[in-house]
């Protein structure tokens, strides 16, 4: 009785090593075909989808039943056998091209990482239902679904304004700041949601001294004693990523040492997330989405976000802020770097009072007013790296009657190209010439194809007359009603020039409480002019005038030549322009995969419709492969083969298109 058991374990034996070498060049020419990378991991994988699959599958397919197959006994006929390895092979192949679909090439089987994310989509799932309960419980639900249950009216507005700011104000620290940093949007919000935003406030509840203690020694490396003479376990200021407390280094100097609050990193990367996705359904769903560009606004205070939880950044904007202002008068605190981490920094400290709590009587506003805001028109305009968000909180009046800058973690940076631009917006402003502002603004501006340029120099010659021309002194919200000319005719200021706007915007309210009356944009006007005139004297335009005439040099000399050949081909009658439709390699490689993949369709389609038609041709006789005659058995082998290639030829579609998408959104 022994002896059959061992006689059917050798035969399985042997099935499996004559099955591998076929399964290696099913492997090959998977790769080969298919386009799909050689795996011998994926092969494994396959090859035991195949002969589990397929050793079910033939039997089916040969003997029509189980039952039939049970009653045949152990006799195995070559055409079964030849069946079988017919179907395994086939399955493997299809499981081995399948993988590319399911985890594309290059992607990581890691289940550490795996269980990892499965955990952070359960705390996103978490969030995602408190927000919308937040959401829910303030009536504001039917607007994140793109539906609106009520007027446009004023009374609807400053209701919808104010469950708004309730619903950030309960979300939490990131929404929170959200919102303030929406109360600065003039250009995109309504001035009641503006209005109803900007009363959010950051208060929280200061962190317990230990665990700052604890924060300030893992970051130094060491004890909280040996780093500070004196340290106040009071903080001057508690917010939501940091807390500031005074202390006093053994040098004697006073410092302020900013220290962030324990584990806020991961709740903000979470919420920022979350926010990141509702910008994305906001966009697809909402007709109020794309107007405002909510996907780049989510985008850039994510960006500005990440870069205040690291205050080596800030350190930084504090360094490369105070080497802008120097000569100025307004100070800039210096930086410790050799006490100073990702997490804490430490920083000169200034004696003072914020300018929004000073008695404008007990100063000089006027004098403070005009150096705020050359200093701020400076660091735009020639130093190209500014303060973003200039508000009464961050300006100070120190005891030493001089101006201080503090919080440097929001920072906006010009390069050379778009402070020209903003020179050259301000000279046309100042000389109300509509023609230089809409070049300007074209030529700085994103997506400026196929903007009506003569509607667009109306609209702003009517700002300017509007702005300009009424006998009243200007004021900085005009540029906010200059971003949103802009963005009615579908321009795009980037980033850095919208936010030079909105910092002029944010000072004015400070200016005027200094000095009332105080006009900003004729101050600006004059600085520009006068910055101007520097630039326009007589050395710096020779000096100008010679070096692009040295840079043009190469060109004039090959000018004549080139000239006189165009004249002679005008001349003869031979003079053509040649244009080629798919010069660059990407266009032939697009156009090249798409006819092939029409054709591979095509070949699919009709391979698919000849295996159905042969398959329709054998069905009538109702009997298994067993009992098929020759004729029918190639007939229906042949079907087999169709269907086979059709499948293949369709999974070597989906591959193409699978590649594709992860290509673009890599």
């Amino acid at each position: 009785m022994a002896l059959p058991d061992i006689g059917a374990w050798i035969g399985q034996l042997l099935s499996v090593l004559v099955f591998l070498p076929i399964l290696l060049l099913l492997g090959f020419l998977a790769s080969r075909m298919m386009g799909v990378p050689f795996s011998v991991p994926r092969l494994v994988f396959s090859g035991a989808v195949g002969m589990l699959l397929g050793s079910v599958l033939s039997v089916v397919l040969y003997y029509g039943s189980f039952e039939v197959a049970n009653q045949r006994g152990d006799t195995y006929e070559p055409a079964f056998v030849a069946v079988v390895y017919v179907v395994m092979a086939a399955l493997a192949m299809l499981a081995f091209v399948a993988t590319e679909l399911v985890v594309p090439r290059g992607t990581r089987v890691r289940p550490v990482a795996m269980a990892l994310e499965v955990k952070d989509w359960a705390g996103r799932v978490r969030r995602y239902r408190t927000i919308t309960w937040i959401l829910a419980r303030h009536g504001l639900w039917g607007y994140v679904g793109g539906r609106r249950d009520g007027g446009e009216d004023a009374s609807t507005q400053r209701r919808l304004a104010r469950s708004l700011a309730r619903s950030f104000e309960e979300a939490g620290v990131v929404f929170v700041k959200l919102g303030q940093v929406l109360a600065t949007r003039r250009d995109l919000l309504p001035p009641v949601f503006v209005e109803e935003l900007g009363r959010l406030h950051n208060e929280v509840a200061p962190v317990p001294f230990d665990a700052v203690r604890t924060r300030v020694e893992d970051e130094l490396g060491r004890p909280l004693d040996d780093l500070f003479a004196e340290f106040d376990p009071v903080p001057l200021a508690a917010a939501s990523i940091g807390q500031a407390h005074a202390a006093r280094l053994h040098t004697g100097e006073q410092v302020v040492v900013k220290v962030q609050r324990p584990g806020i990193a991961p709740v903000v990367e979470r919420d920022l997330d979350i926010i990141g996705r509702l910008a994305r359904r906001f966009h697809e769903h909402t007709d109020w989405g794309p107007a405002i560009g909510v996907v780049d606004l989510a985008d850039g205070f994510a960006e500005a976000l990440r870069e205040e939880l690291d205050f080596e950044v800030e350190a930084a904007n504090i360094a490369a802020m105070a080497e802008a202002s120097a000569g100025s008068p307004v100070r800039i605190p210096g930086v410790h770097e050799a006490w100073t981490s990702r997490r804490v920094l430490v920083m000169e400290r200034f004696h003072g009072t914020p300018i929004g709590s000073v008695d404008p009587a007990r100063m000089n506003g006027d004098r403070i007013a005009h150096e705020l805001l050359e200093c701020l028109l400076d660091q735009v305009l020639i130093k190209g790296i500014f303060h973003a968000d200039p508000h009464p909180g961050n300006i100070f009046l120190l005891d030493t009657g001089e101006v201080g800058l503090l919080d440097h973690g929001s920072v906006g940076r010009l390069d050379g190209h778009t402070r020209e631009a903003l020179q050259l917006m301000m000279l046309a402003i100042d000389r109300a010439d509509a023609v230089l502002l809409t070049d300007t603004l074209l030529d700085v501006a994103t997506d400026a194809d196929g903007v009506d340029s003569e509607r667009l120099r109306r609209a702003l010659g009517q700002f300017m007359v509007r702005y300009l021309n009424t006998g009243t002194a200007a004021h900085a919200r005009m540029f906010t009603e200059l971003l949103l000319i802009v963005t009615r005719f579908g321009l795009a200021l980037p980033g850095e020039l919208a936010a030079v706007f909105r910092a002029l915007a944010t000072v004015e309210g400070t200016l005027v409480r200094l000095s009332p009356g105080f006009d900003a944009v004729s101050e600006a006007k004059r600085f520009v002019s006068a910055r101007v005139a520097e630039r326009v004297n007589p050395k710096d335009l020779r000096d100008m005038a010679l070096g692009e005439v040295v840079a043009m040099l190469p060109t004039l000399r090959r000018l004549p030549r080139r000239i006189d050949r165009i004249t002679d081909q005008l001349h003869r009658g031979r003079f053509t322009v040649q244009v080629r439709p798919f010069a660059h390699p990407d266009d032939r490689r697009m156009m090249r995969d798409m006819v092939t993949r029409v054709v591979l369709m095509v070949l699919t389609v009709v391979t698919g419709l000849m295996s159905v038609g042969l398959f329709i041709a054998t069905d009538g006789s109702r009997t298994t492969w067993a009992e098929m005659s020759i004729q029918a058995q190639v007939l229906d082998a042949g079907a087999w083969v169709l269907l086979g290639t059709a499948a293949l030829m369709m999974l070597r579609l989906l591959v193409g298109v699978a590649r594709d998408n992860t290509d673009r959104r890599r």
